[in-house]
């Protein structure tokens, strides 16, 4: 319907350019929104107001004008205008109830469009470090990666999804490092375990399973291992300094090739897990991409050319810089160190210029502590030649859990911290997805599990879900009494549908397909699921007023039954684009 007043509103304007009473050079952006007051119609519109400047008149007049000059519609009963200029449309409520028909006809796909026009997209998100299990601020930009992922397929964009994967640089230096270190100990060396190294269990446990393959293959003495090297790493000392230097003694020792090996078990132990973790959780990509491969095939080399070649590089103290302060930065940034090695930021650009070469626009979905290295890797890539504007970050604000009331800590490297798969085995998969994207990415989230966990309207996730198990609940009860559900015969008598919780439930599957395209467009989840919430407390009120299966009266009941069958399908489809299920018994 917005599309159809749009197109009248459209050809009014014209006809007024044609009688000379607007500008011909006009052509202003048409917006059509549902009214909040039902007296005030079903919709409004600003655009006399927004052509009253150019057009140097009065707003009414303007608005008066174009309601004259409307073309005529069966399915408005009534154009007012309202305060400064609104235009406000009265629909049929008849003319509603087609929409229940395209439910049943488009049944999955109802609420998909073509708004994306096949644009190959690429949704990069979670890409946490290798270094340990997902923990529960991870499963935020999961959620969301995933959800915005579904959202921009649903709207005809072709989703590409990634993971891109550190398998390179310091802190997979740290871990490899951190289970050689244990694996020495299962050996029966004693030693001072470091305090910047990784000490959650998992490490022993890839430790445990070196020492199973390769016995005492890797083994070196304590002695040997910190020779030069404080063993105590004493307070006050340089913990980044002594990390560091246990790391270059690691490679010295065991040499290229058994430090390779540690440093696979580990990378390939973790990286496993959160494949399995995220698979559990409804998360599943296209690609999991090596930062390895950036070096193997010459990606990286290629970027930092383009940047000496453009003029943006200088050497200082032995490194390479790239000039990020003629970009707005702060300082400029390293991107080879002084010892030749490339930086994480060098990886980055190589990475995003890679994956526009690939043909992709690139959307991020990023912890908002990254939110100063955004500008950067912008600035690179116009620097290279790119066009920044094909790069969209979007930023996540890690949750923090809270159980019985209290604040649950987490930190990977110390090993104190609540993982992802421990989230899903305590409130399921379908609450940890759904509150995930209840409020704005960039919002402070605080997740309630004994909220999560409830079965009170109270929860929003079981409110949603009951809502769709109720309808399944009628259908039951239908055929427990030995009767049957005709939807020719619904769809037939729509009209008797004229309850106020009937015309209010119509309106809001009416609003289901905007609701999805402006959740896609603007990368706002969280407008889904209020919707579905919406939605779902409109069912409600109807299913505690009204009754569905009514014998004495035929066509009544086939209209409700339809209608709430309509409810179900929307409910479904929205729920299954949340990556959440839709029971049908609760």
């Amino acid at each position: 319907m917005k599309t159809r007043l749009a197109h009248l509103l459209q050809q009014a304007i014209s006809s007024l350019q044609t009688q000379g009473e607007l500008p011909a050079e006009l052509s202003p952006n048409i917006q059509i929104e549902h009214t909040r007051d039902a007296s005030h119609g079903d919709y409004a519109c600003n655009l006399a107001m927004m052509l009253a400047k150019p057009a140097k008149k009065n707003p009414r007049l303007i608005a008066q004008a174009i309601i004259d000059n409307l073309p005529a519609d069966s399915d408005i009963t009534k154009v007012e205008i309202a305060g400064p200029g609104f235009i406000n449309f009265f629909i049929n409520p008849l003319s509603q109830h087609a929409i229940i028909n395209s439910i049943f006809q488009q049944g999955e796909r109802f609420g998909t469009s073509n708004v994306g026009q096949g644009k190959k997209v690429q949704v990069e998100f979670v890409s946490a470090n290798p270094t340990g299990p997902l923990h529960v601020g991870h499963g935020r930009g999961a959620a969301y990666g995933a959800t915005i992922s579904n959202l921009l397929s649903a709207t005809g964009y072709q989703v590409h999804r990634e993971y891109y994967v550190n398998d390179a640089g310091r802190q997979m230096d740290i871990l490899g490092t951190s289970v050689w270190l244990r694996y020495l100990e299962a050996c029966g060396e004693t030693l001072t375990f470091p305090s910047n190294g990784y000490k959650g269990s998992y490490v022993h446990d890839i430790a445990a399973a070196l020492k199973q393959a390769h016995a005492d293959k890797f083994l070196q003495t304590t002695a040997l291992v910190f020779h030069d090297i404080c063993d105590d790493e004493p307070a006050g000392g340089d913990k980044e300094q002594h990390i560091d230097a246990l790391i270059s003694r690691a490679k010295e020792l065991l040499g290229n090739d058994h430090y390779r090996i540690i440093f696979d078990a580990a990378l390939n132990s973790i990286l496993a897990d959160i494949r399995d973790d995220l698979k559990g959780f409804g998360v599943e990509y296209d690609n999991w991409f090596s930062e390895r491969s950036l070096m193997d095939n010459g990606a990286i080399d290629k970027a930092i050319n383009k940047l000496k070649a453009s003029g943006h590089m200088y050497q200082k103290d032995g490194a390479w810089w790239f000039k990020s302060t003629e970009f707005g930065d702060e300082k400029d940034r390293v991107v080879i160190r002084d010892n030749g090695q490339t930086t994480y930021f060098a990886s980055d650009i190589a990475y995003h210029l890679h994956t526009l070469d690939r043909g992709f626009d690139i959307i991020d979905v990023w912890g908002s502590d990254h939110h100063g290295y955004v500008p950067r890797v912008k600035a690179a890539l116009l620097a290279m030649g790119a066009d920044p504007e094909r790069l969209k970050v979007l930023l996540v604000q890690f949750a923090v859990l809270y159980k019985n009331g209290e604040k649950m800590q987490m930190s990977t490297r110390s090993g104190q911290f609540v993982t992802l798969r421990e989230l899903r085995e305590e409130i399921g998969a379908d609450a940890a997805r759904y509150f995930y994207v209840m409020r704005k990415s960039e919002q402070h989230m605080d997740f309630d599990l004994d909220l999560a966990t409830s079965q009170s309207n109270e929860n929003p996730l079981f409110y949603v879900q009951y809502a769709h198990a109720r309808v399944c609940s009628v259908m039951r009860q239908l055929s427990e009494k030995g009767l049957s559900y005709q939807r020719e015969d619904g769809l037939a008598n729509l009209a008797k549908l004229t309850e106020t919780h009937e015309i209010n439930l119509i309106d809001s599957l009416n609003r289901y397909p905007e609701k999805l395209q402006q959740a896609a467009q603007n990368y706002e989840p969280h407008q889904l699921s209020h919707y579905l919430r919406e939605l779902a407390t409109q069912f409600h009120s109807y299913y505690n007023s009204q009754k569905f299966i009514i014998e004495d009266d035929q066509p009544l009941m086939q209209a409700r039954l339809t209608l709430i069958n309509a409810c179900k399908q929307v409910l479904s489809n929205g729920l299954n684009l949340l990556g959440v299920e839709a029971p049908e018994s609760m």
